[in-house]
């Protein structure tokens, strides 16, 4: 039985771009995505390499097909197969019949996958198309049950595939009865909820609740049924977790032994507590004093570490067994957690996406108890804090199993950027885009709405160049005189504006530029610019660079001997000259 998910890019747009690209000139080992796969038919070539007439029936093209559709059908989406293109793109083609190949599939899989079989042609080569819709029960392979990740069929465990089913039809397992009364909670998990409740600054947090009675408080936090029962969020928070949740790792540097381990057992809220006070005593404090920003900084924001801890507990999968890993090694914390992103949560939007709870009884009740973010910005804080210290972003990412890990590199702060924050116009210290903005301009010299597209996770240009102009609007000083960012000079009318950091801020964080500063960075600084913006300039380059005109054509020439850029026109002279990439 099959089901397709709305909401998901339909596959036949998918299939359309990729035979696009082929068509391009693109090898398929470059355009496989995680629901499109491109297969020669097996069978098909020599010993010497030759490619055979092929048959219209192939008894191991079709079993290696229908182990490729089965992992399909059990990938979030479903996906397909086009049959007849190389890894290097040669339009092998197929001769394959349509009906038996699909009736074949059938048979092998044991008659619980039907795939969809079309005929197409690939610049006059027969190919065929092979789609198959999401999977409403696990289909397994000659034993096997195996689903796409990134361009690869894995194994998965037959739990997390039920898991990541439940969260696609929307069914909210942390909501459900748990078996669980009020009589089995536990009086420490009331007290750790109360404590809570008292420290909660967020004004969305209801602190009356510290004060009801264990039953009210229960039965306001929504975590009951009835009127006895918890639900299963109930349960974990105040009960106990079926197994350990939490594995503290604390090692003062790399490779050095343990040096404290919790390995948490009993109600979530307990362990939670314990990793949080053990985090907080471990993570180092260096004293500040300058301009704006002075006195006592944590190596990682408190804010962040607890948004970073709790995350990878809330959101975690419930339905796998194993604990959420927290290392704490010198000022780096990571946190992995059982089971991947939902609901189209990638590493790429996860600022500007809407937030998708896993758990939405859980999540709700962490949020009333202080410890998460009912609008789901939590992540944005995370990002804007770390920035605002003058730390790497978090760098956050799924990998194999499914797991999410979050690393927070954390460390002393740099001193002029706490202080650059410090003293941005009103309003901009807290706003996420533009410590993005200004972080990249210390790595790149320059930024324009193209580029700043995926940066600050916006879905059009459009998004991207309204924040710009925002930044552009902002000063570093009171009179309103020093402006954080300044247009490139010499960047022709008809061209989109982009903007580099203002002599005044590149001063104050000079610093944090000096790879751009060295003749290797200022000609990476101009190819880049080249590459990207289509064309080059001596005055554009003496103004990302800081170099003089004179010097910035010297460096475009050397560019130009080296064979990485070619002058617009034959003669290199003349007004409005300009190069071009090669």
């Amino acid at each position: 039985m099959e089901l397709g998910i709305p909401g998901r890019v339909p596959i036949e747009t998918l299939v359309r771009q990729a035979l696009e690209r082929v068509a391009q000139g693109e090898p398929p080992s470059r355009i496989e995505v995680e629901r499109v796969d491109f297969k020669e038919e097996r069978g098909r070539r020599a010993h010497h390499g030759g490619v055979l007439s092929g048959e219209t029936t192939n008894d191991p093209a079709a079993e290696h097909l229908a182990e490729e559709l089965a992992c399909m059908a059990n990938t979030p989406g479903g996906g397909a197969v086009i049959v007849g293109v190389s890894d290097d793109g040669a339009r092998i083609g197929t001769r394959l019949d349509a009906d038996w190949l699909r009736h074949r599939i059938w048979e092998l899989t044991s008659k619980q996958l039907t795939v969809a079989v079309r005929e197409a042609s690939l610049e006059g080569c027969r190919i065929l198309i092979l789609t198959s819709v999401e999977a409403l029960a696990p289909i397994r392979y000659r034993g096997k049950l195996r689903w796409r990740v990134g361009a690869n069929c894995v194994e998965v465990d037959p739990v997390v595939w039920q898991s990541r089913m439940l969260e696609r039809i929307g069914f909210d397992w942390s909501g459900q009865p748990s078996g669980q009364t009020l009589d089995d909670v536990s009086p420490t998990a009331i007290e750790v909820a109360r404590d809570y409740l008292r420290e909660a600054k967020d004004p969305e947090s209801d602190t009356s609740l510290a004060h009801a009675t264990d039953a009210d408080l229960l039965r306001r936090l929504n975590l009951t049924k009835g009127s006895n029962e918890l639900t299963n969020a109930g349960a974990l928070l105040f009960v106990a977790t079926p197994w350990p949740a939490v594995d503290y790792i604390r090692r003062d540097m790399p490779g050095g032994d343990s040096t404290l381990r919790i390995e948490g057992a009993g109600p979530l809220l307990v362990q939670v507590r314990q990793v949080e006070q053990a985090a907080h005593v471990a993570n180092r404090v260096t004293h500040t004093a300058a301009g704006f920003a002075h006195g006592r900084v944590r190596a990682i924001p408190p804010r962040t570490l607890r948004e970073a801890v709790v995350n990878g507990l809330v959101h975690r999968d419930w339905l796998a067994t194993g604990a959420t890993v927290i290392e704490h090694v010198g000022d780096t914390l990571t946190v992995t957690s059982p089971g991947g992103f939902v609901g189209g949560v990638t590493p790429e939007n996860i600022i500007t996406h809407p937030a998708v709870p896993r758990y939405r009884n859980l999540s709700e009740a962490m949020a009333s108890l202080g410890l998460a973010e009912r609008e789901g910005i939590g992540v944005d804080r995370m990002v804007r804090d770390m920035l605002a210290m003058g730390r790497p972003a978090p760098v956050i990412s799924e990998v194999d199993g499914p797991y999410v890990r979050v690393a927070l590199l954390g460390g002393p702060p740099d001193t002029a950027v706490l202080d650059l924050v410090a003293g941005l116009s009103p309003g901009w210290a807290d706003n996420v885009d533009s410590l993005l903005l200004i972080e990249h301009l210390t790595r790149n010299g320059w930024v324009d709405a193209q580029s700043a597209t995926g940066l600050i996770q916006r879905s059009s240009a459009e998004e991207a160049n309204d924040a710009i102009r925002r930044l552009a609007d902002a000063y570093v000083d009171a009179a309103g005189s020093a402006p954080v960012i300044s247009p490139v000079r010499g960047v022709p009318t008809n061209q989109p504006v982009a903007y580099r950091l203002s002599d005044t801020v590149g001063a104050r964080l000079a610093h944090r530029l000096d790879s751009l500063r060295t003749q290797e960075g200022r000609e990476a600084l101009a190819l880049d610019w080249c590459r990207a913006r289509g064309r080059v300039s001596s005055t554009e380059v003496a103004d990302l660079t800081g170099l003089s005109k004179v010097s910035a054509s010297k460096l475009l020439t050397r560019l130009a001997d080296a064979g990485q850029i070619q002058g617009g026109r034959a003669r290199r002279r003349g007004r409005g000259f300009f190069y071009v990439p090669l």
